[in-house]
């Protein structure tokens, strides 16, 4: 459940409820609703950049990651998901060196608040200037080093496909601490990809999260090899929720498509599920 601040000036957010003042009565409410529906609360999302090169504004999102665990806390959600970030006009290693001294605030609010601070191993190249890794989350090497801080991860399969990572031997040493995973897939285009290069287009001005030589798709219409995915998962002793992101263009575009694209989700990955 999305809980971005709801500013209106940016793309890709949603507030479907206000973190900053949330309420014991706000809670009560929410559970209802779910209960209502059968539906399993599993997470509460706010991906921002807590590095953003902006201090008055990485120290708002910081304190934003605070209301989210205030109000999972109220929920009783075991996780909330955010993002590392990065500032695209430091060295790796410097930002390295300042998410660990922002980190452990957040880590510890919620570790006395019962709740997992998740981070997804999204590359958000679009955050970067010349389409770089703008999210310090996107390999197993980082994931060791956030491990550190105590932050768990919320594993993605799908970026890992397109930097030429497997998906399931990443995965495999570090079950014990996903706390949360999600199912999105992605159809790759080599073809094009032997005209832009591993990076992609070179010049994003028009579109800077367009690579143009992939696409994410709904699980069972990519490359992701979800009997695997789901089998290390088990094999690793993960019992959570594995939840469908749904970035699909092909089922998208409208709410039938949508709801279509979520039952071609629901069919590749029932059979794999024990339950």
């Amino acid at each position: 459940m999305a809980a971005w601040p709801a500013l209106g000036d940016r793309p890709f957010t949603a507030s479907h409820i206000v973190a900053e003042s949330f309420t014991d009565g706000d809670a009560e409410k929410i559970r209802a609703l779910f209960e209502h529906h059968d539906l399993t609360l599993s997470s509460l999302a706010f991906y921002d950049n807590n590095l953003h090169p902006d201090l008055r504004e990485r120290q708002a999102i910081n304190d934003h990651v605070i209301a989210c665990i205030d109000a999972a806390a109220l929920l009783d959600v075991p996780t909330v998901g955010t993002f590392i970030g990065r500032h695209p006009g430091q060295s790796v290693a410097d930002n390295l060196r300042e998410a660990e001294r922002i980190f452990p605030r957040l880590v510890d609010h919620a570790g006395q608040k019962g709740v997992k601070l998740v981070i997804e191993n999204c590359v958000m190249e679009g955050w970067h200037p010349d389409g770089y890794p703008g999210n310090l989350a996107y390999s197993p090497e980082l994931w060791e080093w956030m491990f550190g801080l105590g932050l768990y991860l919320n594993y993605d399969p799908s970026h890992l496909v397109w930097m030429g990572i497997d998906p399931v031997e990443a995965l495999r040493p570090y079950v014990d601490r996903v706390a949360h995973a999600q199912a999105k897939d992605i159809e790759l285009f080599p073809h094009k990809r032997n005209r832009f290069g591993w990076p992609g287009i070179a010049d994003k001005s028009a579109d800077p999260w367009d690579v143009g030589w992939w696409r994410y798709r709904i699980p069972g219409r990519g490359q992701v090899d979800w009997n695997g995915v789901v089998d290390t998962l088990y094999e690793g002793g993960f019992d959570g929720v594995l939840s469908v992101e749904h970035e699909d263009p092909v089922w998208g575009g409208s709410e039938a498509r949508i709801e279509t694209g979520l039952l071609v989700a629901h069919h590749t990955l029932r059979p794999l599920i024990i339950a």
